[in-house]
């Protein structure tokens, strides 16, 4: 058997605890949390669907690797709620630690290539890894706003915090942080 085989496929069975991993938010119109799992899934098909709504040109496969493996590593930091007033969504030794881990699992090539866009997913600089951000952050604003609020009526989180830590949606599309500041300020304007 193979070697690099082998490492694929602990690998594969690594990430099914992805699965395990509950986030804050619901999925839409449902009381039901969302997986880290589904919400990969859900930003990979977003990707395909709103691409054109990029603010440049975007390597579209690039993209959909970001947003598949992005929250890999929350098999072992777990999930950290964006509004989360202690850790302020900055745990990024903890999850470096754990995508060396997760990563390290696979043959050293894909670990390497794992863990750069990985890195280059949470730098936030070149323009797939800011189109991959935005859609991370929007996918939240629909959820919420298809539960009439969802997590920020339930840990009365404000409407500049909300903004605030959305804002970055911009740098990957403008058409797109236009679109969510108006979904944005209905529901505050009906809570």
């Amino acid at each position: 058997m193979k070697k690099s085989l082998l490492q694929q496929i602990q690998f594969i069975k690594e990430i099914d605890k992805l699965k395990y991993i509950q986030r804050k938010t619901k999925l839409f119109n449902s009381n039901r949390c969302e997986n880290d799992a589904e919400h990969s899934w859900h930003l990979a098909i977003m990707v395909m669907v709103l691409a054109e709504h990029s603010n440049t040109k975007i390597d579209i496969l690039k993209v959909l690797k970001m947003v598949l493996i992005h929250d890999i590593v929350e098999i072992d930091s777990g999930d950290v709620f964006i509004f989360d007033t202690l850790k302020e969504h900055v745990n990024t030794k903890e999850e470096l630690k754990a995508a060396k881990r997760i990563f390290g699992i696979l043959p050293e090539n894909q670990a390497e290539e794992f863990i750069n866009l990985w890195l280059e997913f949470e730098e936030g600089i070149t323009e797939e890894a800011r189109f991959a951000k935005a859609m991370d952050r929007f996918e939240p604003i629909l959820q919420n706003t298809s539960n009439n609020g969802g997590t920020w009526k339930e840990f009365m989180v404000s409407k500049e915090k909300v903004i605030n830590k959305t804002e970055s949606i911009s740098k990957g599309s403008e058409t797109i942080w236009e679109y969510s500041l108006n979904e944005i300020d209905l529901i505050f304007n009906e809570l």
